[in-house]
């Protein structure tokens, strides 16, 4: 596929090595940065020995993501400093949002720190650290700044999160919510399509909310029908992930059941069940609730796919409150579930409450609940044997044993859930195929191309 950024005509252009941690949002953000620095004249490297400066996007969501961030960090330090020369590292995104100025000392094989809200000065501080400031070749921000490296793309509709919910960090690392302007976003929709991307998934922290600071009614539902005219002359697909429970509108829920561009894939993180537990982490609602909501959109959406978050050991959750978790999971049988142990995080607000859970307990929680999520999403899957429906082609797979098309379909949400296999047949990247599903295993499902569709 074509790239919506070029770079200018250089002998040997400088290159830039990128590292992504975490979540899709921070792999837009690197894709913004790897345009901008393309736009400016520089190159991308594959690996650090053909690399002028490393950049790497860090995760600071839980403490284990920061730790993995500052690991990577030290260990590419460990292989530029086995070079031949020395080669520049810069730290971007969430860990130096979160933690400033402290990070000069105690890291001082980074070369420089960018903020979240400072990437878009990406190509100055690069220019520095590579003692280019004079060098001509600067970065238009006006316009969308992507490049293209697959089939899904996702694209970000909002920044930052008012909810403060006792157990995250994200309001502090992010800032205050503020959507996105509609233009820029089907601008970036557009431009995207154009480019060979098939499907587009809208992504921010709390997607539900869109436009509710704008001020002028403009919400997510208004918004995807938008979109959905935007990749209509493209056959494209549209997916939103993040939706909490409040955000589910009698307006959303008939966009996603009436507009065919928009997948029947509801994304609702709901974390607990148990109205105590909720409301001690910052969050409405109850198990009546929630059974309410889940029955309503099954009605309303007949055949939907529904994904959720569970998280366990939140301070003070008993042993009940856990097992009602549990045979709450068990009675919706969600789709597919992730799961996620506590995790105490400085700043906020559970990481001083009473009654922190010890950490085996956690632990022996999560398992158990991961245990039900995988079986309930196993047999899922396995309902989908026998389906025909349209498959993104998004790899080829050339090996000893033979080439395997990899693709994923309408109820499968790009680098989330599993993918379809198809063992025979032709096909490229991008193209879009009608494909009979007859086996599964696990999350993954195996295909058979449709000869004439």
């Amino acid at each position: 596929m074509d790239s919506l950024s070029s770079s200018p005509t250089t002998a040997s252009p400088q290159r830039c090595l990128f590292v992504t941690l975490g979540c899709a949002k921070n792999e837009v953000d690197t894709d913004r940065m790897r345009s901008l620095l393309i736009d400016a004249g520089y190159g991308v490297a594959e690996n650090v020995d053909s690399a002028d400066v490393v950049l790497i996007n860090t995760c600071s969501f839980l403490a284990s993501a920061t730790s993995e961030s500052i690991d990577t960090t030290l260990d590419l330090a460990d292989e530029v400093s086995a070079g031949v020369r020395k080669k520049p590292i810069v730290m971007c995104g969430c860990v130096p949002s979160r933690y400033g100025d402290d990070l000069d000392d105690q890291l001082p094989e980074v070369a420089a720190f960018v903020k979240a809200d400072e990437e878009d000065g990406i190509v100055s501080v690069v220019d520095s650290v590579l003692g280019n400031d004079g060098r001509e070749g600067r970065a238009d921000l006006t316009g969308t700044h992507r490049t293209i490296e697959g089939t899904s793309a996702f694209v970000k509709i909002s920044e930052g999160c008012d909810r403060f919910c006792a157990f995250c960090a994200i309001p502090y690392i992010r800032g205050r919510y503020k959507s996105r302007e509609e233009q820029e976003i089907l601008d970036e929709v557009s431009s995207l399509m154009e480019g060979g991307v098939r499907e587009v998934v809208l992504i921010g922290q709390d997607t539900g909310i869109w436009g509710t600071d704008l001020g002028d009614g403009r919400n997510l539902a208004y918004l995807l029908r938008r979109v959905a005219e935007v990749v209509r002359p493209y056959d494209g697909w549209v997916r939103v992930l993040y939706l909490q429970p409040e955000g589910m509108t009698d307006d959303l829920v008939s966009v996603i059941r009436d507009v065919p561009e928009v997948l029947p894939y509801i994304d609702i993180p709901i974390q607990h069940c148990c109205e105590r537990v909720l409301k001690s982490m910052g969050r409405s609602g109850s198990e009546g609730q929630l059974r309410q909501l889940f029955a309503r959109l099954r009605a309303e959406i007949p055949g939907m796919v529904l994904r959720t978050t569970g998280l366990v050991g939140f301070p003070g959750e008993t042993e009940e409150e856990f097992e009602a978790l549990l045979d709450f999971f068990k009675e919706q049988e969600f789709d597919y579930m992730s799961v996620f142990p506590y995790s105490k995080e400085d700043g906020t607000k559970a990481a001083n409450m009473e009654g922190q859970v010890p950490e085996d307990v956690k632990m022996d929680r999560a398992q158990r609940l991961l245990d039900v999520a995988e079986e309930l999403g196993f047999s899922a899957t396995a309902k989908h044997v026998g389906e025909r429906v349209k498959v993104i082609i998004d790899g080829v797979d050339d090996s000893d044993d033979g080439v395997e098309l990899i693709g994923h379909t309408w109820f499968q949400a790009p680098d989330c859930d599993g993918a379809v296999h198809i063992e025979s047949g032709e096909a490229t990247v991008g193209d879009v195929v009608t494909v009979d599903l007859v086996d599964s295993f696990c999350y993954e499902l195996v295909g058979e191309i449709v000869d004439g569709e």
